[in-house]
């Protein structure tokens, strides 16, 4: 019987093979970090080390090691599968036990340790995202609605529930508001003796859908039903004088004068006609010092103008008509293999003119807000409308319009609202610099953020240009999250990271909506795999995003994949929520599937074939000069 001593001796050669291909990986490595030295000395001092261990995976990714990793596993030392934060500390690791086999007696350099990698992660978490919740070290963010500036209540329950970071889309809403939002956080913060640190995302260089035609002054409102179609719940009216808010969360405002609110009374009916000539009516359950909260059961088109009559009331005034509503918005409806012109020109879009025949005379037409990409584009490009949705092909380019054709919608067609995104996948667009609106909110916002989001990180001139002004506006204690959302940022990550650590603090946000359309959702896995990867040899936190928990937040249910994709979210640093009217119940959820999936996992081994996806090559392109 062959001992496992003898079988060790008669296998020396293998061993020493072994041992020399540990050898290169480690020179190879330690030759990177040579070449990269002006580099590393550009970074902030807190993170060097992290550097010098992300040019060192870098390295080590250049090779497939995945023969290496079983012959390795098969000796019972580790296969380098978690090598990510401290790669030559586990390379080492290695060869001491092959040298132990071998009887070799070899001095180590000192390296960054497994513990002291860690606690780099953890501090540069901490100095991005704050202090984690109890018994939760994966933060919890979320995007703030428009309510959340005027609903204190709401936001204090949101940070009640465990949200650890909020998130202020510059894309939306105004300075005032946004302003109002901050301040209700802080007012949350010193109630609660919580932190909650404020992000502001600046809209960069977007590709948009423009504006479309207005429809008419109306407002659509509906009680609130089950599965089954039956009421649950009925909508909530504020009824108020021009320009008054409502005291509560309402589904509908209407406009009416003062003096007729102020006969009506708790149980009054209200009666009217919708545009529809539907009798509907409105009950009126409570009275406020400004207005009325009426309740209806039925769904109701209400318009300019429609009259409302006060029912069984012997009062000098019966009727009102409803004061001046907005116009709603007529989305385009797109069904497949049907023509869209994207117009230069900022004109209003408008649906497709047809004749008396139903033969479409014009096609539908809507603006984008960048009309500069029009001569970056080709023929047979692909061009995919909100977050992939809708996808078409350009066959026309002229120098004021392109003409796309449907490829793919829904079964009954797909809506395209306004300021919907654009994704040109395979053009190369060029936006690589901050927008002047950027510029602008980033002079306003520095004042209240902890953090600024870039987005559409694509190159590292856009990392340096976003440092520089906040150099100027002295705003250098603001940390900078790095927002990957498009194939080139995603190709540009390894040089997007050492800009971005010139900078502390700083992250990564996985912008998956954008970064699925641009690479397509059958490679979203693998693409999210290796930015997790080299963020964590970067120790730098990560931000999985977009449509986390997303039925739960907007309809008050998750869905099955939901639930195992807000579990796989906590190899992540934080987890970001969008808004919803059921978001505080998606806060809950969420903060105690990260508990518990906290139990058993952390991160996670992988197998380490060559990277494929994130173009690393020109990082060995480039010399210290």
């Amino acid at each position: 019987m062959v001992t496992g001593a003898n079988a060790m001796q008669k296998n020396k050669e293998q061993l020493q093979n072994i041992a020399s291909q540990l050898d290169v990986l480690e020179k190879e490595a330690r030759q990177l970090e040579k070449n990269f030295t002006l580099q590393v000395q550009q970074v902030q001092p807190a993170f060097r080390a992290s550097t010098v261990n992300l040019l060192h995976y870098l390295a080590l990714r250049q090779h497939d090691i995945r023969e290496l990793q079983e012959q390795l596993a098969r000796l019972g030392l580790s296969s380098l599968g978690r090598a990510e934060s401290h790669v030559l500390a586990n390379l080492q690791a290695v060869q001491e036990q092959l040298n132990c086999l071998l009887n070799n007696t070899v001095e180590n350099k000192a390296v960054l340790s497994f513990d002291e990698s860690s606690a780099l992660l953890k501090t540069h978490t901490h100095d991005l995202l704050g202090a984690p919740a109890p018994g939760r070290s994966t933060r919890i963010m979320v995007t703030f609605a428009t309510e959340m500036a005027t609903d204190y209540e709401l936001v204090r329950r949101m940070m009640e529930a465990g949200m650890n970071c909020a998130r202020i889309n510059c894309a939306h809403d105004h300075k005032e508001v946004w302003v109002k939002m901050v301040e209700n956080i802080r007012r949350a913060e010193q109630e609660l003796g919580v932190q909650c640190k404020v992000l502001f995302d600046l809209m960069g260089p977007k590709l948009r859908t423009g504006p479309l035609k207005p429809g008419p002054k109306l407002v659509v409102v509906h009680p609130y039903r089950n599965e089954l179609g039956q009421v649950t719940a009925p909508a909530k009216v504020w009824l108020a004088p021009a320009g008054v808010a409502p005291t509560v969360k309402v589904d509908a405002v209407l406009p009416l004068e003062t003096a007729w609110l102020a006969q009506l009374t708790e149980g009054d009916q209200l009666q009217l006609k919708d545009s529809r000539k539907r009798k509907r009516t409105l009950y009126v359950a409570e009275r406020a010092a400004s207005g009325v909260v009426a309740h209806l059961f039925k769904t109701s088109y209400i318009s300019t103008g429609t009259r409302l009559a006060l029912k069984n009331r012997n009062i000098a005034q019966l009727t009102s008509e409803v004061g001046d509503l907005p116009e709603i918005e007529m989305p385009l409806l797109l069904n497949q293999d049907d023509l869209l012109v994207l117009r230069k020109e900022p004109v209003p879009g408008e649906p497709a003119q047809t004749d008396a025949e139903g033969q479409v005379v014009q096609p539908a037409f809507i603006s984008c807000t960048l009309p500069e990409v029009f001569a970056q584009v080709k023929v047979g490009q692909p061009v995919l409308f909100d977050d992939g949705k809708i996808e078409s092909e350009i066959t026309e380019v002229t120098k004021n319009s392109l003409v796309v054709k449907i490829t793919s919608a829904g079964k009954n067609g797909s809506t395209l609202r306004a300021d919907k995104g654009i994704n040109l996948p395979d053009s190369n667009l060029g936006l690589n610099k901050l927008t002047d609106k950027d510029k602008q909110d980033l002079a306003f916002v520095v004042k209240y953020a902890d953090i600024i989001n870039l987005s559409f990180a694509n190159t590292p001139n856009m990392v340096t240009a976003l440092q520089e002004e906040l150099r100027k506006h002295h705003a250098e204690h603001v940390g900078i999250m790095l927002k990957i959302e498009t194939k080139e940022g995603f190709r540009n990550l390894p040089h997007l990271l050492l800009a971005v650590m010139r900078t502390n603090p700083a992250g990564v946000m996985i912008a998956r909506g954008d970064l699925a359309v641009e690479c397509g959702w059958q490679r979203l896995a693998e693409v999210q795999e290796e930015i997790l990867w080299l963020c964590e040899a970067a120790h730098l936190p990560v931000v999985w995003a977009t449509q986390v928990l997303e039925t739960l937040a907007k309809k008050g249910r998750p869905s099955r994949a939901e639930i195992t994709d807000a579990a796989m979210a906590q190899r992540a640093d934080c987890v970001m929520l969008n808004k919803g009217p059921y978001v505080v119940e998606a806060i809950r959820m969420l903060d105690g599937i990260l508990k518990r999936m906290q139990e058993h996992q952390h991160k996670k081994a992988s197998m380490l074939r060559n990277l494929n996806v994130s173009e690393i090559d020109p990082i060995f392109e480039a010399d210290s000069h």
